[in-house]
């Protein structure tokens, strides 16, 4: 019986064909499913309460009801894409991003102090162009991050010597807080703070050597606090004193309100009773406020339960990575993010004073979401260098990158 030949096969060409899909089809850590899910849910979950949060009061006004959230959208829409794109970035691309980031997002939070410049509420914080405002100091944290991460990089094996530590981080780290400072916003000053420290304590630095630069921010931030007479009054105002409902507390004892109002359960979507013009900020620094009062306390554990998802995909990538920037740069975000919401989320139930910090991903603001998911695509490049763990045939453990 005759036996057909087989024709002759390149080992070469079957080689270079199966490294090339493994290439492209290599799959995506727990790390990266873990922060682009919560990202995606939690951007989406928070475009459903601005539109909850805000048509009530646009229809009182004879606007449009979609008007707020299709603002909102169209920053999800061009956010969310970015997110991926820049998640493809070589990470050797963003650390030689990081001194032009910096000085190209300083520059921009300065024309907060030319004619575009417009202050809200006391703050100086935003520069509006062509009826589009946009509040600079957003894209300041994310490009502090990676310019400290960078420079503790460089400076690697000096950490142990103070002057090497706080040169020139604390003082370019000073220039840009007080950037933001100048133009009266304590709150994103206070979350500036929180990343130069989040990146020094990642860096590894010794703590003889953090308690320093933590001390000294702590001491800023109360010393600008005692300046202002009107500043500290709302601060030390006690909101469980109803003399105060009229003046300093009624935001914050209409939040408590709200959330008291929705139980375990909520009141259901859309059925909140405090933006009806009770809550001011109820799509912005108050909206955790609405999700308690719609939802119930479920529907704060969901989002509390997502925001912890998204802090373990993120210090998975600190613990597993060998790259000291990732792991400052990693460490200044997830600082910046996961502190936002937990200092957003306090003062909605009274425990810390009204500082004017939006929840994350949630709170009505284009500039803060964009920023936000922009950091969130610099996270996702930063998983897909870390190692993922495979089993062989027989059994045994290995890794590949």
């Amino acid at each position: 019986m005759t036996q057909l030949a087989r024709p002759p096969r390149s080992e070469s060409g079957g080689l270079a064909a199966r490294v090339s899909l493994g290439r492209r089809f290599t799959p995506l850590s727990t790390e990266f499913l873990l922060i682009a899910s919560t990202a995606l849910l939690l951007t989406t979950f928070g475009l459903v309460m601005v539109l909850s949060a805000t048509s009530a009061t646009a229809v009182a006004n004879g606007e449009n009801p979609m008007e707020g959230v299709l603002r909102q959208a169209a920053f999800a829409v061009l956010g969310i894409p970015l997110m991926f794109l820049v998640s493809r970035l070589p990470v050797a691309f963003l650390k030689k991003l990081a001194w032009p980031a910096l000085f190209g997002a300083v520059l921009l939070q300065l024309l907060v102090f030319t004619p575009l410049g417009d202050a809200n509420g006391g703050n100086r914080n935003w520069i509006k162009i062509a009826g589009f405002t946009l509040q600079p100091s957003e894209f300041l944290k994310l490009a502090l991050a990676l310019w400290i991460a960078y420079v503790l990089l460089r400076k690697r094996a000096m950490l142990g010597t103070w002057h090497q530590v706080f040169i020139p981080v604390i003082p370019v780290g000073v220039l840009a807080i007080g950037t933001v400072l100048a133009g009266r916003d304590l709150g994103t000053s206070m979350v500036l703070v929180l990343i130069l420290l989040g990146c020094l304590f990642f860096s590894g630095v010794k703590l003889r050597l953090f308690i320093i630069p933590l001390i000294l921010g702590v001491a800023a931030v109360v010393a600008y606090a005692t300046t202002s007479p009107d500043r500290m009054r709302r601060i030390l105002a006690t909101c469980d004193d109803m003399t105060l409902y009229n003046t300093d507390c009624y935001q914050s004892i209409h939040g408590i309100w709200g959330m008291a109002n929705g139980g375990i359960f909520g009141l259901g979507l859309g059925n909140s009773q405090e933006k009806y013009g009770w809550l001011p900020a109820a799509g912005n620094d108050f909206i955790f406020a609405i999700v308690g009062e719609e939802l119930g306390l479920i529907g704060c554990v969901v989002v509390l339960a997502l925001f912890t998802f998204f802090a373990v995909g993120a210090f998975h990538i600190i613990r597993k990575t060998d790259d000291p920037f990732i792991r400052v740069a990693a460490g200044g975000i997830t600082v910046w993010i996961v502190g936002q919401a937990v200092t957003n989320i306090g003062v909605v139930i009274g425990v810390f004073p009204v500082m004017g910090v939006p929840l994350p991903f949630m709170s009505q603001g284009g500039t803060a979401l964009l920023a936000v998911l922009i950091a969130c695509g610099v996270l996702l490049a930063f998983a897909r260098t870390v190692p993922l763990a495979e089993k062989s045939p027989a059994g045994r453990g290995k890794v590949a990158r």
